[in-house]
């Protein structure tokens, strides 16, 4: 099997969407909603826009499954690249409503040129957009990670616990928390921002 073939059950998962089956569904959501809910809420900083783009989320994979390409990867990848792209859209709708509208050529309604306020509107909400893709991406690779990892990452980052702390918390060596917590780090690093918000561990700079 190719390194890059999804596993047998995100195949026979979308044989089965594709045969209408609400019981696949059922199953995709109780695997995936959790994913879905959190990268959205993490883009968009809303509880009701999470819950709207999870729906539709499902929604999408529910009515166009022959959509995924097991060639492009897995199912969860896919899932997640949907959620990205319907988070997106619903952050740029919360634009000042000319620029919602579609301002990209850079003319108001009456055929003038863009005013400061509106190109400083623009510029925001593309960092915003920047700022949400790589935090989403974050969560991502941390809920894609072996669990060992993603539990030294949570304790350190969620937590506060220190190297030491973490090694105590999870029953393993010093050496071994911090060989764990290395690998999440840069596995992370892949994300182009700065792990869980940003500021690290208590002790980590001082303990590699």
């Amino acid at each position: 099997m190719a390194k890059d073939t999804p596993p047998r059950w995100d195949r026979k998962m979308q044989q089965r969407l594709a045969r209408g089956e609400a019981a696949a569904l059922g199953e995709l959501y109780d695997r995936f909603a959790s994913l879905v809910h959190s990268q959205a809420h993490r883009m968009l900083d809303d509880e009701s826009a999470a819950d709207l783009v999870t729906r539709e989320v499902f929604g999408y994979v529910w009515e166009n499954p022959d959509a995924y390409d097991p060639k492009q990867g897995s199912m969860r990848s896919w899932v997640a690249r949907l959620t990205h792209r319907q988070s997106v859209r619903r952050l740029r709708g919360t634009a000042p409503s000319a620029f919602a509208q579609g301002y990209e050529d850079g003319t108001d309604d009456d055929g003038g040129t863009c005013g400061a306020e509106e190109a400083v509107a623009r510029e925001e909400l593309e960092e915003r957009v920047r700022r949400a893709t790589a935090a989403a991406r974050a969560d991502y690779i941390v809920a894609s990670m072996p669990a060992p990892l993603r539990a030294a990452l949570e304790l350190a980052y969620i937590q506060r616990r220190d190297y030491r702390q973490t090694a105590a918390d999870l029953g393993v060596t010093e050496d071994e928390a911090r060989r764990r917590l290395r690998l999440g780090l840069q596995l992370l690093s892949t994300a182009n921002t700065r792990p869980l918000e940003g500021s690290s561990p208590p002790g980590y700079g001082r303990a590699l």
